[in-house]
């Protein structure tokens, strides 16, 4: 097993490939849900993940609801500004979903109404609106590896 990353439209080619880096390094599975803002080819994108793009499962899917009916018993947590829980208040289980929204406007408002108990945030002043979307994946990926001993890590 392993935890899955879920990238809901990513907009940027060099927080996605800093992201495939940190599967690589972690053996998350990433998970890209279309329409993409950048072309799978694209340098930057290639770049940011060096020569790790060999050692990352990546996954595509048309829709975020492709996603939930291919992993129907899947544990899903949704990565929000407006969850009322800090990720730390969740106790992640192996091959648990670990979804992000696009960089400028995060998850769509009706999938976080359809799922509120598995919203969660990361504390932040309110001098900024979102930390960079390759670090909060980051931040909440090593928690739940933390959490579960970080298996098959050294």
């Amino acid at each position: 097993m392993a935890f899955h990353i879920v990238l809901v439209e990513p907009e940027i080619p060099a927080n996605t490939g800093n992201i495939a880096r940190t599967c690589a390094g972690t053996g998350a599975i990433l998970h890209l849900v279309r329409p993409l803002g950048f072309s799978t080819d694209d340098k930057m994108l290639k770049r940011a993940g060096l020569d790790y793009w060999h050692a990352v499962d990546v996954r595509y899917h048309d829709s975020f609801a492709e996603v939930e009916a291919m992993y129907p018993d899947g544990r899903f947590f949704f990565a929000t500004t407006k969850g009322a829980k800090w990720y730390t208040d969740f106790r992640f289980q192996d091959g648990d979903f670990l979804v992000f929204g696009k960089e400028t406007r995060g998850l769509p408002d009706e999938l976080l109404a359809a799922h509120p108990e598995q919203c969660m945030r990361l504390p932040m002043t309110d001098q900024i609106r979102s930390l960079n979307l390759s670090n909060a994946v980051a931040i909440v990926l090593y928690e739940a590896l933390r959490q579960n001993g970080f298996p098959g890590m050294k």
